[in-house]
Order: structure tokens, then sequence, then C-alpha cells
């Protein structure tokens, strides 16, 4: 996935440039106005021409000077339409303008129109000789899920996207691997459920007998049968259950494994040996899923501590996030004696919750959930780990990323420990979590999908149109 960057520098270069455009502007017109006249009304006797703009290009939000003549000095009489959408005007000064682009302008035509004095109807206008390069942002919205003001009117059920009501204490995703169009999602205490984005519609993943389901993972022999933990606080009774996609996963089978408190687990995507961790005693157990054998992996450092697992594409690390602790580890993978090594921290500091962006352990995280592996293009020239880290702050309400290089940036939501909200848009000045949980990257569609704990819908996060 590439995502725009623009670079701290270039966005103060920008500030200035336009600063100085605009005072430029400011300038020249009072002194083509003669220092104290009144500016020029508009002349319904002569045609409202548009020679030109600056900048050539940007995205939403960006500040547009719109350059022409008879433009008038009424800001109300003025609209702007920069790709089939209305712009903001700011001021007016006869033959120039100041306006905001809007959101989705994709086509990027400059048309500046008179209006009557009532601001309705349209009397003149002139049309820019170039289009505006409209460069698309990543942008939060809606993707599946009725956001409740009023909790105590919640309703979940099956059903059409626009009818499938809420969706309550999501902690995991995980893509299909065989159907890049559907997606689980582990709740909890609540129903699992199931996602296709080609319908359109979502189902129950029914789990009959089976309680707190914290994570739901994949097999990796050829069928790719499906594989769930069940949270429970027994000494005595089995975790693992297998559910076959040849039955459609309607039919499981229980793995003979007793497990307590298990609230992360993944499978090796190379060697195929499956990783959980437990609650209270503060260990990271391999089982082989062939031969049935279980033993210690490495201990965690912390115990009663909630840790999720996350193994890198390669198989070369996972990192494993100890929830309570607010911080994320790395484990590296020993591919002679197929085992993961004791972890070491590469992100936050361990009983430090905090909101800070930073290096390593100068970073701040508050309760980290599900992360995702995404391959950064930019990566590819400069060689090593391709894959950029993105993880849900659930107390942050922000959606953060960790490069290879261990820098920990906030990428989605306000951050700031702890400004919560419900808000689509620009990724950091509009969007607005509430305790997100679960997220996953759709390679397909190229965006990601985000679960949360306290709006009880799914977010999408994707460039503008898509």
């Amino acid at each position: 996935m590439k995502v725009e960057k623009i670079s701290k520098r270039w966005r103060s270069f920008h500030a200035i440039w336009l600063s100085m455009v605009m005072l430029c502007f400011v300038q020249c017109k009072e002194s083509s106005d003669g220092g104290d006249e009144k500016p020029v009304a508009y002349d319904p006797g002569k045609p409202v021409s548009v020679t030109g703009f600056l900048p050539k290009g940007g995205g939403a939000g960006s500040n547009l000077v719109v350059y022409g003549d008879n433009f008038g000095n009424d800001v109300s009489r003025i609209k702007v339409m920069i790709g089939g959408k209305i712009a903001k005007t700011v001021s007016v000064k006869g033959n120039a303008l100041y306006c905001i682009v809007p959101s989705e302008a994709f086509d990027g035509d400059v048309n500046v129109y008179i209006l009557d004095e009532a601001g309705e109807e349209e009397l003149a206008g002139g049309e820019a000789p170039e289009v505006f390069a409209y460069e698309r942002k990543w942008v939060v919205s809606d993707l599946v899920g009725k956001y409740y003001e009023v909790g105590t009117q919640f309703e979940e059920k099956e059903g059409p996207f626009d009818d499938c009501g809420a969706f309550k204490n999501m902690i995991w995703f995980t893509f299909d691997p065989k159907n890049p169009n559907q997606f689980y999602i582990a709740a909890e205490s609540s129903n699992a459920r199931v996602v296709d984005l080609e319908t359109r519609y979502v189902s129950y993943f029914r789990t009959p007998g089976i309680g707190r389901k914290t994570v739901i993972l994949w097999r990796p022999d050829g069928d790719r049968d499906l594989l769930t933990a069940e949270n429970h606080a027994s000494d005595t009774r089995n975790a693992f259950y297998t559910f076959s996609r040849s039955s459609n996963f309607t039919q499981s089978q229980v793995i003979n494994q007793v497990a307590r408190g298990v609230n992360g687990a993944a499978v090796h995507p190379i060697n195929g040996e499956l990783y959980y961790s437990l609650y209270r005693v503060g260990v990271v157990y391999r089982y082989d899923l062939e031969t049935g054998t279980n033993k210690v992996a490495f201990s965690n450092p912390f115990q009663s501590t909630a840790v999720f697992i996350v193994i890198h594409p390669s198989g070369d690390y996972a990192y494993i996030t100890n929830y309570e602790r607010s911080y994320i580890l790395k484990s590296e993978y020993d591919h002679v004696n197929k085992i993961f090594r004791t972890p070491y921290p590469v992100a936050g500091l361990a009983n430090s919750n905090g909101w800070s962006d930073g290096v390593g352990t100068s970073a701040r995280l508050n309760r980290p959930v599900q992360g995702v592996f995404v391959k950064n293009p930019d990566y590819e020239e400069q060689g090593g780990d391709q894959y950029d880290y993105y993880f849900c702050d659930k107390e942050n309400h922000a959606i953060r990323k960790l490069t290879p290089q261990g820098r920990v940036s906030t990428y989605a939501g306000r951050g700031n420990n702890g400004t919560n909200g419900y808000a689509n848009g620009d990724l950091r000045l509009e969007a607005r979590f509430n305790q997100p949980t679960a997220i996953a990257f759709d390679e397909t569609r190229n965006c990601f999908y985000v679960g949360e704990q306290g709006n009880w819908i799914i977010r999408k996060i994707s460039l503008e149109g898509e």
C-alpha cells in the first residue's frame, strides 16, 4: 500500500509560499485599486472570465487563489465549483478570489459563477483554461454497522449492510485466505460474524458450545480450515476448535489441548505451528498441529496480561503485544529449530500508558490490540523488511504505524491520549474513533477495515472515492 506522504519541511514551505502568494495578491490589489478605493462590484455589462489559479494541484482543504476578471466584491454572490463540487469562498477582490478546495473534486475543472442578490440563480460565469490536479487523500468513512447514539436501542442481526444492526465486542478481524471478499469477526462474548464485501451482507458465524472467541485463524493445510480459540477460565478444558471448509464451516472438531485464558494466537505462515498465549501464567506456547506436541516457546515478561500475537508474512519474526502493559515486543524466529525466541521491546515502554510518537521505547501507547502488516512499495529500492505494521491503539482512540526501523507514528485518529468520538474525513484532522480494537487490510481493494468497541461499527480507511 502506498500512503501519500508530505514531509513537515514541505508543509512549512507550502504554508510560507501560500502566505506570500496571498500577501502579494492583497498588496497588488490595494495598489491597483488606488489604496483606499473600495473594491469594484460585479458589472453585469462585462463578461466573467477565469484566467488561472495557484497552486496547480492539491487535496481537499487546500487553499486556492483563482484569477480572472469581474468577480465583484461580494462573497455571498460567488459560487466556485472545483471538479463539480462547491468550494468555500473566503474572500474576493474583483480579479482574484481565495477559496478552499472541497473533498472529492476529482475532475478538477474550475468554474466561477456570479449569483443573483438572493445567492441562488447563476447570472454569469467562467471556466479556467486548465484543470486543477486534485490529489486524493486517505480518509475515514463508515463501512457497515449502525451507530447508536442511545446505546439501549442496540440491535444486532443478519442482513445487508444497511440493515444488520451494530457490532459489539469486536476484537479480531481476519480475511478468508481463499475468499478475498469475506472477512471474519471474533467478538469475544458477542456473536462471531462474517462480512461479505461482494454481496454486502453480514451473517453469523455460528459456533455452538464455544464461548468467548478471541481470535479466528486458518490452518496451514490445503483446505485452509478455520481455527478459533475460546477464552475460558477452566484448567481442564480444551480451547481450540477446527471448522472444516468442506462443511462450509458448519462442522467443528476440538483440538486436544487444554488451555485457560487464551487471548492471542497465531499460525506460523511457513511451518504451520500454532502459537498461543495464556493470560495468567505469562507464557507463549508452541503447539504442533500435525503431531499434537506442545511446549513453551518463551516466557512473556509479565503475567496477568492479554497477549496478542501477529506474525510477519515472511515468518521471520512476530510482534507480541502486551495489552494491559501498553507496549509491543518483537520475537525473532529460529528457522532451524522452528520456534520463536525470547522477545524484546520495540514500541512503547512497559506500564507507561500515554500517547506520543517516537522511536522504540520513547513512544507511548495506551492498550494496543490487533495489528496488521502492510507492504510499503517505498521500501523496495532500499531492500530489507518491506512491511509497515498498523495497529489499533485502543485507549488512544487511534490507528498507529510502526515502521521496520521502530518508529511509531499516529496514522489515523486524533491520538493525544484520550480524544475519542465518531467522525469521518481526513485521517488526522477530522476522523475520530472510539476504542478501535480490530483491524484488517484488504489487499484486493487497497484499504483498511477497523472495528470499534466504543462506536459498535466497522470503519473503512481508503483513498477518496474508493
